[in-house]
């Protein structure tokens, strides 16, 4: 039986005295699609923060791809396959879209090659990402330029330009009108049928429920239940905690 790509086992976050995340145990295989979910302040944030290693765990081990990475710098994390996007995307503001996709590819993707890719190779790399998030025929604008939606897809780009194995999409959809969260699923699931392993945090139910083959609910730092999506959203304490709030 193979190793799962994620392993999290007991892990801990406390501030102070306030318990964040109360001994997570978590796993996600290579190729699944993992919805996470649950109320504002129920540790989702704070979850991926440590996965991603912007916060340190307090106790407990996480294991991506055989590796341990607890005390691992975020960017050895991301080297190692392991990409994220924010919730409010981050862009470089100076740059051009496509100078966006190249940052990464110069710094994390070229890393993990055998050799530093060629100026061509790097250019070529960039068009594919952006014809697979259908912004190349906005490579030379600034990011001011976009749309909302179009600034969604420039951050998943961004984050496909690090040759990640697990991507974590956080709120990719937020504040998006119905056609868009349409647009940016879609675009989801492309990416995990490349073989791209997704764990998808979102308030959006229907999107949610449309993308995941597991379903994981936290509340209150707590993970209350974890599998099959449409036995999940009808466990009595997720229903009190989450789809009633």
């Amino acid at each position: 039986m193979a190793t799962p790509l994620l392993q999290v086992a007991d892990l801990g976050k406390r501030f102070g005295g306030f318990v964040a995340l109360d001994a997570i145990n978590l796993t996600v295989e290579a190729g699944e699609r993992v919805g996470l979910i649950g109320p504002n302040g129920s540790g989702k944030s704070t979850l991926v923060n440590c996965l991603c290693g912007t916060l340190p765990n307090d106790s407990g081990t996480v294991h991506f791809d055989g590796h341990a990475v607890d005390g691992m710098a975020a960017h050895r994390r991301t080297r190692l396959g392991m990409a994220r996007s924010f919730q409010l995307p981050r862009p470089f503001s100076s740059l051009s879209v496509a100078g966006n996709l190249r940052v990464p590819l110069l710094y994390t993707a070229a890393h993990r090659a055998s050799a530093r890719p060629s100026p061509p190779a790097i250019d070529a790399r960039c068009a594919e990402l952006l014809q697979l998030v259908g912004l190349e025929d906005k490579a030379d604008r600034l990011p001011r330029d976009l749309t909302q939606v179009e600034m969604r897809k420039l951050e998943l780009a961004r984050a496909m330009a690090a040759m990640p194995k697990l991507l974590i999409a956080d709120e990719a959809m937020a504040g998006l009108s119905h056609v868009e969260v349409d647009d940016i699923l879609a675009l989801l699931l492309r990416l995990n049928g490349q073989g791209i392993t997704i764990i998808l945090i979102e308030h959006i139910m229907r999107a949610v429920m449309g993308f995941s083959e597991r379903l994981v609910v936290l509340v209150a730092g707590r993970k209350i239940a974890d599998g099959a999506p449409q036995y999940v959203i009808r466990h009595p304490e997720v229903e009190r905690a989450y789809l009633r709030e």
